[in-house]
């Protein structure tokens, strides 16, 4: 037996620990995620009160949007991304780790991972940028004021009804199924090296946002810093893409939007 090669008993918990370490990485991401939004809901709570005040209210775009408004609204969306779908994210993560590992060793399966880590978060950075320039545009209609929560039934409605019917869309069950397969989308858009991973890591953020884009924009119905909005809003990406009622779940919540839509629609 060639005792330079490592045991497979070892193989096994060097592969465990790297797990671990990914896990508190993401755990650790996910949290500081949470923390600014808590921050930011805290200044919200400032504004809305006459003559409140938080240390943090800097960190909110308000009044007339320029650069710095708009930097800071970006760094907003693209955190809440974060928050939101890292978890649902964390088994194609792990999923890509041990396929990586076993092909590149752990230097090259780190450097990989990162990758496709980067490339998942350019998607998401794109949808944010896009998600800011909409903010602004409503924000200078008078639409979406400094609160950041629609004043206008109709783009309610019409938000509500374009996240229902989304639901129930073909590319959204196409898009769905391929986040909630880790192993069926490696087979089948695996490719080697670093850049390989990000192209994978870009790819896979695309159908994550082709399946969950119509609930992000609900975020300007419930508030875009309401913080149950935001919950509850990353509990139902989660469900859809883990566990097995998930497409289920994913039709149920479709009809629950089109009723509400529809309601405000009427009541309007």
């Amino acid at each position: 037996m060639d005792k330079s090669k490592p045991r497979p008993r070892v193989l096994t918990s060097l592969a465990r620990g790297e797990r671990m370490v990914i896990g508190a990485g993401l755990l650790a991401l996910t949290l500081l995620s949470w923390l600014y939004l808590v921050l930011l809901a805290d200044a919200m709570d400032a504004m809305r009160d006459a003559g409140g005040h938080s240390a943090f209210m800097w960190l909110m775009p308000m009044g007339r949007w320029g650069v710095a408004a708009f930097g800071l609204g970006f760094a907003m969306w693209f955190v809440m991304m974060i928050a939101m779908m890292v978890p649902s994210a964390a088994p194609m993560l792990f999923a890509f780790h041990s396929p990586s590992r076993s092909r590149g060793g752990r230097e090259r399966a780190g450097r990989r991972f990162v990758a496709f880590l980067l490339g998942y978060f350019v998607v998401w950075s794109a949808l944010s940028l896009f998600a800011t320039a909409a903010q602004w545009w409503l924000h200078e209609a008078a639409i979406v004021p400094d609160l950041m929560i629609s004043s206008s039934p109709r783009l309610d409605a019409a938000l509500l009804l374009g996240a229902g019917f989304h639901q129930f869309a073909p590319v959204k069950n196409v898009c769905l199924s391929r986040c909630r397969t880790p192993m069926g989308f490696l087979l089948t858009e695996w490719r080697e090296g670093s850049g390989g991973a990000l192209i994978m890591g870009f790819r896979h953020g695309v159908f994550c946002v082709g399946c969950c884009w119509g609930l992000m924009a609900l975020l300007f119905v419930g508030g875009v810093m309401n913080l149950l909005s935001i919950a509850v809003l990353a509990a139902v990406v989660l469900i859809e893409k883990v566990f097995p009622f998930g497409a289920m779940i994913a039709k149920v919540a479709g009809v629950g939007l089109l009723a509400a839509g529809l309601w405000i629609l009427w009541a309007a």
